[in-house]
């Protein structure tokens, strides 16, 4: 079904029976994607005595109780309340769920002991494009990336003038399919995430990343409709379901 929107002063043509999903699923399993050192989430059935909530062991219905954190077992978004005193939650602050994105695939750059994104990277990718949002796909880019334990691997991350030339672009939601936009172990400075939410002036109180994505090779890097769906907890992050669709020329 292909339809027309109306989007700031473009007429964008897309296509809705093609969604394209760059999350990751949650699985009760040692292998879902993990990171920060916790264990993988659980999925069971409550249970009352001898009597336990799935239909398999002879109960009327499942009924499952889901053990997990979304910051470390799969793709989620999050708001300026991750790194702030005050808690604010992802739920009160994204109001709006559609965007024009850009999806851009970067190799990282040896820095010292790291691989990091570059500003000069993203400014060769981005060019003078404007977006609202910007989807990161990382190389190497495989099937791994799906249940990858990342605990104690350094992963590679944005140098801080990377993401403050995001701002600067106006980028407002970035997606990226690592752990996080910082480094794995960087005794909390958060560099990142502080200059993307700008903690030491006004806080961008509507702006996101998501990470834990996963981008297939298959998805072309350009231009897409960004559909950025959450579920509604009251909390600083969530786990969520980004999907993209193709805009035709």
């Amino acid at each position: 079904m292909i339809t027309t929107i109306q989007y700031n002063s473009r007429k964008l043509k897309i296509d809705l029976k093609q969604p394209i999903d760059i999350s990751i699923p949650l699985r009760a399993s040692n292998i879902n994607v993990n990171a920060w050192y916790v264990g993988p989430p659980t999925i069971e059935p409550e249970k009352d005595g001898d009597w336990v909530a799935a239909v398999a062991q002879e109960a009327s219905v499942n009924f499952n109780n889901i053990y997990f954190n979304p910051h470390a077992h799969g793709t989620h978004t999050e708001c300026v309340g991750h790194i702030t005193k005050k808690v604010h939650s992802i739920n009160a602050h994204l109001k709006q769920f559609f965007f024009l994105a850009e999806v851009i695939t970067v190799a990282p750059e040896t820095f010292l002991e790291d691989k990091v994104i570059s500003k000069k990277q993203l400014q060769f990718m981005l060019g003078n494009k404007k977006r609202d949002a910007l989807v990161i796909r990382t190389m190497p880019n495989t099937k791994l990336k799906k249940n990858k334990q990342y605990s104690n691997t350094n992963w590679p991350y944005l140098l801080e003038d990377a993401v403050a030339y995001l701002v600067e672009k106006g980028i407002k939601h970035l997606l990226i399919d690592l752990p996080s936009i910082d480094r794995e172990k960087d005794e909390g400075a958060m560099l990142g995430h502080n200059v993307f939410w700008n903690t030491k002036g006004e806080l961008r109180m509507d702006a996101t990343i998501t990470e834990l994505i996963y981008v297939p090779n298959s998805v072309e890097d350009g231009e897409y409709f960004l559909n950025l769906q959450i579920a509604p907890f009251e909390n600083d992050a969530t786990p969520s379901k980004p999907i993209l669709y193709k805009i035709i020329s």
